[in-house]
Order: structure tokens, then C-alpha cells, then sequence
């Protein structure tokens, strides 16, 4: 089940025809009062939050649904100005897409949030099975769970948060590009937006890192993107 929250009509039943017809079951909402009265009922497999809604905006939606879900929000924009794209990236949005939009566009980020993250690829592109279980360091991985732990204390990630330092730890110590990341974890084919990487990097960091504002697990490799280095204490 997907929520569809978008308060002009029009753009709500198109979404909601797009998605009924490639095969998704979907339900609108035209504000956050009517989605939470909904997610009292059944939580979805994704949310469709446009950023501007009457009463709450979808940046404190976005916010109240991280402190008790991880469900998949993707954030619909009419606005592209970097301000609001980071503002609801570090509310908790996965991914956003700027109206107007093309269709085929946005199912592509639905199907690959969806998508069951059994494959990834290497740094070059090339498709690579990756494994079940990681242990670096002090940090224990389980892809199967979604789970991550510190010294065996749960690090309560996202999916895309798990996601990401996934990738990465799977290349330890291998400088990974952005646009690599965009691709193994948000699975852009051309390009995307940098932005998406970054706010993501600075989420894990508040989460996986003593000390966020010195990271050494997640580090910065300047004119490259990041890279992963396995910690010890």
C-alpha cells in the first residue's frame, strides 16, 4: 500500500490511477490530519508527502513519522530551491521529486525504494552480490535484518541510513564517489542530485559517530565523496 498526501486533487488522483495501474494498491490523503487518522489504521509500504500541505507541511509530517516508523517517505516539491530540498531530507524524506514531475521519473524512485535490496554494485557499475553479514570493527552488520550495532548496541538506522552504510562498509577504505553512491543506494542510472548524499552522510554520521563533528567512520575524501573505515572503540 502506498499513501499518496497531496492536497491539490487533481495531482492526488493522478498519482493514484499511476500507481493502481502499474500494479500498486494506493490511497490519498489530502493533509496530515487525514494521514494519521490512516496511519492509525495500516502503515504503509511507502508515503508520497508533498512539502506543502495546510496545517502541518510535510517537513514536520516528515519528522512526527521518523520517531515512530522508518516507512519509505519520498517528498513532492514544487519548489527546488536547495532550502527546502535539505529541510526535508533532514526531516527524514529518502528522496524527493520537484513538480511538475514526469511519471515515468517518479515510479522509478518508488520501484527502487521498494525494492528488495538483495543485490548492489560494485564502485564501476558492475552488479555484485553482496553479503549477508559484515563485521568491522566493533560494528556488526545484518543485511537480512536491516540491522546495525556498536558494541552491540543497536544503532536504530533507517533502511536508507542501513543502506548507505552498507555500501560503504562493503568497500572499506575504497573512496566512493557520490555519484556511485547515488546509483548502489538510490539507484539513479544518470546521475542525481548530490544533495541526497550528503544530508544522508550527515544523518548517519549523528547516529554511527562518538563524535559527529570529528567523523572517522564515515569520513570525507575530498574531490571524491566518502569512504568507510572500520571502528575499533
Amino acid at each position: 500500500m502506498i499513501y499518496c498526501v497531496e492536497d491539490e486533487k487533481n495531482i492526488r488522483e493522478l498519482l493514484i490511477y499511476t500507481l493502481e495501474t502499474t500494479g500498486f494498491s494506493a490511497r490519498g490523503m489530502a493533509n496530515s490530519k487525514e494521514l494519521k487518522d490512516a496511519l492509525k489504521e495500516e502503515l504503509p509500504d511507502l508515503i508520497l508527502l508533498d512539502i506543502m500541505l495546510p496545517g502541518l507541511d510535510g517537513v514536520q509530517v516528515a519528522q512526527r513519522i521518523r520517531q515512530t516508523a522508518n516507512t519509505p517517505i519520498i517528498m513532492l516539491t514544487a519548489k527546488s530551491d536547495t532550502t527546502d530540498v535539505v529541510k526535508g531530507l533532514e526531516a527524514g524524506a529518502d528522496d524527493y521529486v520537484v513538480k511538475p514531475f514526469e511519471v515515468v521519473e517518479l515510479m522509478a524512485r518508488i520501484k527502487a525504494r521498494l525494492r528488495t535490496l538483495g543485490m548492489g554494485a560494485s564502485s564501476d557499475g558492475a552488479a555484485a552480490e553482496l553479503p549477508e553479514f559484515l563485521h568491522c570493527g566493533i560494528l556488526e552488520m545484518n543485511r537480512v535484518r536491516h540491522t546495525a550495532k556498536k558494541n552491540g548496541i543497536d544503532l536504530h538506522l533507517t533502511p536508507m541510513e542501513f543502506e548507505l552504510l552498507y555500501v560503504l562498509a562493503v568497500h572499506e577504505d575504497e573512496p566512493l564517489s557520490r555519484t556511485s553512491l547515488l546509483k548502489q543506494v538510490w539507484g539513479y542510472d544518470d546521475g542525481g542530485d548530490a544533495k541526497l548524499v550528503n544530508v544522508h552522510v550527515q544523518r548517519l554520521r549523528m547516529k554511527v559517530e562518538s563524535n559527529p563533528e570529528k567523523p572517522q567512520i564515515v569520513q570525507t575524501v575530498r574531490g571524491i565523496g566518502y569512504k568507510f573505515v572500520a571502528p575499533t572503540e
